[in-house]
């Protein structure tokens, strides 16, 4: 039997979260028809609005936690309902009752891991930096052009250190001075406060603030999206600002200034998927592209869904964490579009895009079909 929260408690939760925009609600159903979810079943984001609204909010009922706020509704709304705000308010009150689906227990771990670690993995805070063994990659310093913030999924994930190693090689091929803090930093709390803790959020990151803080740092240069978008816009919350890059605009600017040349040809047709947290929520497209366009002999092919209008892969929302069965993996949609383009290589700018268009290449036997690349990856081949 479902739970449900008193709708006092209910209604507060989302007010004091910046949801108070839920009232204006008034059931036209855009946000269901852009939704990613009804592609592969049927969810109803005003069902769950509307049930917010009076307060009659299950928390035991895993809809709450499927909304990868991709930000598909939000660009569509016309009342200007806040839906990832209101989702996120209602799973802080899921958190903090402790209550969590079968499919959602395994953010536990990564809870435990973020407190021990600093990181979601639970591996050593000591290995954070192994990376970049080999490589000419410096301890950060005051005074220096930039910090390196890899993230989570670059420092640990053997994949995904790849493209740290990329970044890294296209930052030195161009000069830059730049070091990495390793140890010292800590997950810059972007999945879990989706899944509504946002006592880890704010522990997190007090802990990065006071270590950029302690080492004079001005501007950071990040490869996740998701990593770009809390330093950039939810940061600030604690009265702090630095300067915020991602790495595919910091390319293109590194290109514009003559500072990195690409002269090997690249005879390729590439298309390029547009992350959810670097188009939709920071409105940054071109950037990538314009990149690509650079390189001779590349041949940049684009999907249907395209821009604003990018067909989430769902990691985003803190699913990252989350099983989510075949079925239900609209990444699987995506990626079927790429095939379709004839593009050989599909790339994109995101660790969480990129871990889960690798898993769903094999999963779907196209290993021999299309390749997935990070955007430095390309670059680096270059070199």
């Amino acid at each position: 039997m479902l739970t449900e929260t008193p709708i006092k408690d209910v209604i507060e939760e989302i007010e004091g979260y910046g949801g108070d925009p839920v009232k204006y609600c008034y059931q036209c159903g855009k946000c269901d028809t852009v939704c990613p979810w009804n592609e592969v079943r049927s969810f109803s984001m005003r069902k769950l609005i509307r049930e917010a609204t009076f307060g009659l909010t299950e928390i035991e009922n895993e809809e709450i936690w499927r909304c990868t706020t991709c930000g598909r509704c939000q660009e569509v709304c016309p009342r200007e309902v806040k839906q990832i705000q209101d989702m996120i308010a209602v799973r802080r009150m899921a958190t903090g009752y402790g209550v969590f689906p079968e499919h959602i227990k395994p953010i536990r771990a990564v809870t435990a891991g973020l407190g021990a670690e600093g990181n979601p993995f639970g591996e050593p805070r000591a290995n954070r930096a192994d990376w970049s063994k080999g490589l000419d990659v410096k301890t950060y310093e005051e005074g220096m052009e930039a910090l390196y913030f890899p993230g989570c999924y670059l420092c640990y994930d053997p994949r995904l250190k790849k493209v740290a190693v990329a970044t890294a090689k296209i930052l030195n091929a161009a000069g830059v001075d730049y070091g990495i803090l390793g140890e010292e930093e800590s997950c810059c709390g972007e999945s879990i406060r989706k899944t509504g803790n946002e006592e880890m959020f704010k522990e997190l990151a007090k802990a990065n603030i006071k270590n950029w803080i302690e080492h004079g740092v001005k501007k950071i240069v990040v490869s996740s999206p998701h990593c770009y978008h809390t330093f950039k816009n939810e940061y600030p919350e604690f009265n702090v600002h630095f300067e915020i890059v991602h790495i595919s605009e910091y390319i293109c600017q590194l290109i514009k200034e003559g500072r990195l040349q690409f002269n090997k040809e690249y005879a390729k047709k590439v298309t390029y998927h547009d992350p959810c947290y670097l188009g939709r929520h920071n409105n940054i497209y071109d950037e990538p592209r314009d990149v690509l366009n650079q390189l001779p002999g590349l041949e940049l092919v684009e999907m249907p869904e395209t821009g604003v209008n990018s067909l989430c892969c769902g990691m985003g929302g803190g699913r990252i964490w989350v099983d989510t069965i075949m079925a239900d993996r609209f990444v699987n949609l995506r990626l079927e579009q790429a095939v379709a383009t004839g593009a050989t290589e599909l790339v994109t700018t995101c660790p969480y895009c990129v871990t889960n268009f690798e898993d769903a290449r094999v999963v779907m036997n196209l290993d021999n079909q299309i390749e997935i690349k990070d955007l430095t990856e390309v670059l680096a081949e270059l070199l």
